[in-house]
């Protein structure tokens, strides 16, 4: 009987999936336990790129933090950027002229797609379609390339300042962007034409991975994942900035909050993205303003450099702005932008001094991470890994 039982006991294998591994995604590790191919527990392990970023950012000058903030969601990073920068300006008081306003909502939603491309592409190829990942690269190479002529850099951007932006759009951005609201649509509906009713791509994720709305709550879930789940939370709608209260756009929702409903939101989300950018367009034509670019916020905009070679307070100004010696109001703030993947919040607290005294990133992929394990118990390994990339986890947000 002994014997018996020995044989009968069910043994498990330990996989260790990541930290480097090509279908992880990112640098974090999960420890499975393994029946066969049935994941029946797992650990998740994070802080391999942890940089600490918050910690950095309270030893910097305000106007010094936005290459850090480049560096959390790397896929949409000018969403970064720009949510940093209306915290600070919540905490002066900034008032932020419109034309700036809707020149912001062109870069966010610009880079929302550039997020949501990578996403469902990679989802798709996780389902062994690698062709529509090549597809969908070129329209995200051109969003990057009118990301470099607005600010010359592609994919930590560093885009924006305090108060606006350091220059005005060039025409080549503009025509740029005139294209690709052409090519994209194009595009986007071949890309759909090959995964949405694919019967191969809904039997790999209708049922993979899902999450109640319920217990997507529970555990603070926003952004695509959580209308996925069938909750409409927005920040854009909740709680606009940037005039979005003045645009008209759907939040598309999910019912089972499955691999297949996340797709299916951030896909329907490049849509409505592209709706948004073309009513900006149409604001900013109807404005009378051609030429703001930045509200009239001296302390953070180097004076003219003909100003600084010639005159001396011009030159003194400079440099008390390159090194932060201004001033800054006490006071405690939380913005939050809807990022690529949810919520990003910026919780700061002012001293007066040239740094934050306290500085918490809310990131998304730390707050949905945390669901992982519940939501692949008793699935297969490749569920496990479809279920991942359809979360989005962006390792650089998650190890701030």
């Amino acid at each position: 009987m002994k014997i018996q039982a020995e044989i009968s006991k069910p043994e498990y294998t330990t996989l260790n999936l990541g930290p480097t591994h090509p279908a992880t995604h990112g640098i974090f590790q999960n420890v499975l336990k393994m029946d066969g191919e049935i994941i029946m527990d797992a650990q998740p392990t994070i802080g391999y790129i942890h940089r600490a970023f918050e910690k950095l950012a309270e030893h910097r000058p305000y106007n010094q933090i936005t290459p850090i903030t480049d560096r959390l969601n790397y896929c949409s990073s000018p969403i970064n950027n720009i949510g940093w920068h209306m915290t600070v300006e919540k905490l002066a008081g900034i008032e932020i002229p419109k034309r700036v306003q809707y020149m912001r909502i062109i870069i966010m939603e610009l880079a929302r797609i550039a997020d949501h491309l990578v996403c469902n592409s990679v989802v798709a190829v996780d389902t062994g379609a690698m062709t529509g990942f090549l597809y969908v690269f070129q329209h995200r190479e051109k969003i990057y390339e009118i990301y470099e002529a607005i600010c010359g850099a592609r994919l930590t951007t560093n885009i924006g300042r305090i108060g606006g932006f350091e220059r005005d759009f060039p025409q080549d951005a503009w025509d740029k962007l005139d294209a690709l609201l052409i090519d994209l649509p194009r595009g986007l509906k071949e890309f759909e034409n090959l995964v949405e009713r694919n019967r191969i791509f809904m039997d790999r994720t209708i049922n993979c991975g899902p999450i109640s709305a319920e217990r997507a709550l529970e555990y603070s879930f926003t952004g695509p994942n959580l209308r996925a789940a069938g909750v409409d939370y927005d920040v854009r709608v909740m709680d606009p900035y940037c005039s979005y209260e003045e645009f008209d756009f759907i939040i598309p929702v999910g019912t089972q909050g499955d691999t297949y409903d996340r797709f299916m939101v951030r896909e329907r989300e490049m849509w409505e993205s592209m709706s948004i950018i073309k009513q900006a367009l149409a604001k900013l034509k109807n404005l009378e303003d051609k030429t703001t670019y930045h509200g009239n916020v001296p302390d953070f905009y180097l004076p003219p450099k003909e100003d600084v070679y010639n005159n001396m307070e011009a030159l003194i100004y400079h440099f008390k702005i390159v090194m932060g010696e201004m001033d800054i109001p006490k006071g405690e703030v939380y913005h939050a932008v809807e990022g690529g993947n949810g919520e990003l919040g910026f919780y700061l607290v002012s001293d007066g001094g040239r740094t934050p005294y306290r500085l918490h990133f809310r990131r998304p992929c730390y707050i949905y991470y945390q669901a992982y394990p519940e939501m692949i118990k008793g699935t297969m390994l490749s569920d496990a890994i479809l279920t991942m990339s359809s979360m989005n986890v962006i390792a650089g947000e998650l190890d701030a």
